[in-house]
């Protein structure tokens, strides 16, 4: 057993916590699928369209645990956003030959709900 997807997956977190959302793509199938709080998400477009715009306001990533074998990944981050001070997350991967191609993602939804109802009442 090796940890190739351990491999692949830090590599991806890396780039997008780093602010290289185009080089974190590199390592997304373009296949994926992507579950989600908000739904399945189906294609590298549709991923790139959800977790773009969450790596654009990114100010911050500590990654808190990371574990993995030859196909699956699983990481525990926290993160810093310009609409929530502390979001953590999880994310599982399946990797298959260097490419994500699965990814399940939990977080929290209802702080980042709070924020944007903040920021529209205060128009």
């Amino acid at each position: 057993m090796t940890d190739q997807a351990l491999r692949t997956t830090l590599a991806y977190f890396e780039a997008w916590t780093g602010g290289d959302f185009d080089k974190a793509m590199t390592y997304v199938s373009p296949d994926i699928t992507c579950d989600a709080p908000a739904g399945r998400l189906q294609g590298a477009e549709a991923f790139r369209a959800f977790m773009g715009p969450f790596a654009g306001m990114l100010r911050s990533a500590g990654l808190r645990a990371a574990y993995g074998d030859d196909s699956t990944a699983l990481l525990m981050y926290d993160t810093e956003t310009a609409l929530v001070a502390h979001a953590p997350g999880a994310e599982r991967h399946t990797v298959h030959d260097g490419l994500i191609t699965h990814v399940q993602i939990i977080f929290d939804r209802l702080p980042f709900e709070e924020a944007r109802r903040g920021a529209d009442q205060a128009r």
